[in-house]
């Protein structure tokens, strides 16, 4: 997630030297990514990436805390001014005189692992201070009133999104958290009217409204407006599997969303609430006029982990000294205990999701020291070498994947997982495939048994990006077994909209290419084909692969019909056939006479294998052109032994002619 703050902001929690040029420089290098720095008025805004794991940081404060422990590192001077995670504590004591009370039950306490609120009355609704609009607008969030200003306020400093709901509007000042019922209705600050899909963390009141779509958004019945007198400051944490899955199945993707899913941290809760108090006495004129609700069933238990100097000197490579060790770690918050070599380090509250073993604390030691300071020593790993036949598969795929792609066509890499349409569609029976018990999709319900499926898809997905579409895959296809995992074998298939001779073309290319010599080809009787225009290839008797018409016209969106051709290979007995190279032929001395001849040939395969047995002078049969059911082929013929005779040519012509 990306955060927006202000250079004067940020100085009010830190004192130091750095420029905002700087902080840019520095934090990018050890830790958060400014990704951008623009000077805005007296003041610039600081554009910063933080990463999923560290909500922390998605602060002003956690900022703060983050510079304190880097920029020391490159001789900036940098040091925390305050901490509102200390300082801004309650203490246990009563608050307030007790006049507004509050109902609460928590129906699943796994839902809200940290529930707080405080009723304050005698609020003014007015423009908040200069200085928080103008830093909320810098930092791109539009301003409304001083106390949802506030609100939003608060989210920014110290990283807790808070609410604020107007008291009065609450029915029977009652508030049950729990789990919504599927179907339920809510409708939210911005207008909408959201059918929850069940499961969601919500607050209904006494009435049965639902006034919060907890981590999201609030509800539009319990706004704050102009006329509010008395509202209720709510500060909270819920469990992030909850809040992400709402938002993402809902739609609403909130700010405070994209906070609550990453996890926060139950001990800022406290501090938000304090700092909210005083900022809405200030500049709301508010008073506290109720006890503080804060429900808190499994409060924080640190937990310590323990690790020697040598260690994190030997994982780092470099002799990093036992002081700058611990500086690190507590200028970074961590409580650490020395004895001789071993260190006892507590990591803070907030750290608490992300370290979890002693590699962590020393990765934060090499962050903060810094990658670009550690050895680079080049370490050529011990060679292991692989079994002959997957060297074999993987130069074979290397080799196929180079001619096709000089041939035109473009690779393709799909999901193993195949829907049931798309298996319906290829006229394939779904008896054939397994079928996925806890599928993510429907689209990817069943393992595939074939590579054409997904290549059809793609084609139709590729429609009208260029008139001719040729694209190939090499990928597993699998076979149920039955009390066993399915049984994997390797495809080469090739789908285009451009002609059957063309396909075929592609195809015996790519056997010349792997020097599989002696191969036939026959008729097919491949179902998913047309019966007028498909063939197998033969070696040795058995088929390698086929190539055919698709026997179903591809349908598009738009109504239009094309005509597919597809070819599938079977990769291990390519392999199997495949020769480094060429089987050796003597050069003929003797000369090559080529002939043209145009005749109505119906099976080109089969005229060439008649032509070859008739005539024992012809070499090769190369086909020139094609129109309805007429072929014009390339004949020539030679002897290994002398030069032929005009005469005998002709002879040879006239047996091959009469083949019709």
């Amino acid at each position: 997630m990306n955060i927006k703050i202000t250079y004067n902001w940020l100085l009010e929690y830190l004192e130091t030297d750095a420029d905002p040029y700087e902080l840019q420089k520095y934090l990018s290098l050890c830790g958060p990514s400014v990704e951008k720095v623009d000077k805005v008025g007296d003041d610039y805004v600081l554009d910063i990436e933080v990463t999923s794991n560290r909500v922390d940081m998605a602060s002003v404060f956690g900022i703060a805390q983050e510079a304190q422990a880097i920029l020391p590192q490159f001789g900036v001077k940098s040091k925390l001014k305050q901490n509102p995670l200390q300082d801004l504590r309650f203490g246990g004591q009563e608050v307030g005189n007790k006049t507004h009370k509050l109902n609460i039950q928590i129906e699943d306490p796994k839902l809200c692992s940290r529930f707080t609120a405080l009723v304050l009355s005698g609020v003014t609704i007015r423009q908040a201070p200069d200085l928080i609009r103008r830093r909320l607008r810098m930092c791109g969030i539009k301003t409304i009133s001083n106390v949802i200003d506030i609100s939003n306020y608060l989210m920014l400093s110290l990283g807790q999104p808070t609410h604020i709901f107007d008291y009065d509007k609450i029915g029977k000042k009652k508030m049950i958290l729990r789990q919504s019922r599927r179907g339920e209705k809510i409708t939210t600050l911005d207008g909408k009217e959201i059918t929850l899909p069940g499961g969601d963390i919500v607050i209904e009141d006494g009435e049965g409204e639902l006034i919060d779509l907890c981590g999201i958004m609030g509800g539009l019945g319990s706004s704050v407006t102009q006329k509010t007198k008395n509202i209720l400051l709510f500060v909270q944490t819920y469990d992030k599997q909850s809040v992400r899955r709402t938002s993402q199945l809902t739609g609403q993707r909130t700010v405070a969303a994209a906070y609550f899913e990453k996890g926060l941290d139950e001990e800022r809760v406290e501090p938000a609430l304090t700092y909210g108090v005083s900022l809405l006495k200030k500049y709301a004129a508010a008073s506290v006029s109720s006890q503080l609700y804060d429900i808190y069933p499994a409060p924080y238990k640190e937990r310590n982990i323990s690790i020697a100097v040598n260690n994190i000197q030997s994982l780092m490579g470099v002799k990093i000294g036992k002081g700058e060790i611990v500086k690190i770690l507590e200028d970074l918050g961590f409580s650490v205990k020395s004895v001789q070599d071993k260190l006892t380090v507590t990591p803070p509250t907030w750290r608490r999701g992300d370290i979890q073993i002693k590699e962590d604390l020393v990765e934060e030691v090499a962050r903060i020291f810094g990658y670009h300071n550690l050895p680079i020593k080049l370490q050529v790993p011990a060679y292991v070498k692989g079994s002959q036949e997957m060297d074999r598969m993987f130069e074979i795929q290397k080799n196929i994947k180079s001619l096709l792609k000089r041939l035109g066509l473009h690779e393709l890499m799909n999901y193993s997982m195949v829907s049931k349409e798309m298996i319906e569609g290829m006229n394939l029976e779904l008896k054939h495939h397994l079928k996925l018990s806890n599928p993510i999709s429907n689209e990817l319900l069943y393992m595939r048994t074939s590579l054409l499926p997904s290549l059809v898809r793609n084609i139709k997905e590729n429609q009208g990006k260029r008139d001719q579409l040729k694209f190939f895959e090499i990928a597993k296809v699998y076979y149920p077994q039955k009390n066993d995992l399915p049984k994997e074998i390797y495809k080469v298939a090739i789908v285009t909209n451009s002609s059957f001779s063309d396909l075929k073309g592609i195809a015996e290319a790519l056997l010349r290419e792997l020097n599989i010599s002696g191969y036939g080809v026959r008729k097919s009787k491949v179902h998913v084909f047309s019966k007028s225009e498909v063939v197998d290839f033969i070696v040795d008797g058995g088929v390698i692969g086929s190539v055919g018409k698709l026997k179903t016209e591809l349908q598009y969106r738009n109504g239009l019909k094309s005509v597919l051709y597809l070819a599938s290979f079977d990769l291990l007995s390519l392999i199997q056939y495949a020769r480094t190279f060429s089987k050796f032929q003597p050069i003929n001395p003797y000369a090559v006479i080529k002939e043209d001849l145009t005749m109505p040939i119906k099976i080109y395969a089969d005229f060439v294998k008649r032509a070859k047995n008739i005539s024992l002078y012809l070499q090769r049969v190369e086909l020139v052109d094609s129109f309805k059911d007429k072929k014009t082929v390339r004949l020539f013929f030679t002897s290994t032994k002398r030069n032929l005779t005009g005469k005998e040519v002709q002879a040879e012509l006239k047996k091959i002619k009469n083949l019709t």
